[in-house]
């Protein structure tokens, strides 16, 4: 789905299975990582589901290449 977002021309929210295959960590690695605060921003659906938007993904996976 894809929707503007602000300060965005057009960004898509991800669910957390997409998320952690480019990420290429476990569920459990990502819950681990979210408890010390590191990782992208994620968002809970009135659903239960997480989702994280593409935009911030990339400027993790960015910061990750960088260091």
């Amino acid at each position: 789905m894809t929707t503007p977002r602000k300060g965005k021309s057009a960004d898509e929210l991800l669910p957390l299975s997409v998320v952690l295959d480019e990420i290429g960590i476990s569920r459990a690695a990502w819950y681990r990582w979210r408890n010390r605060g590191l990782g992208p921003e994620a968002h809970r659906l009135p659903n239960g589901h997480l989702r994280v938007w593409r935009s911030d993904l990339d400027d993790f996976l960015n910061t990750m290449e960088a260091a």
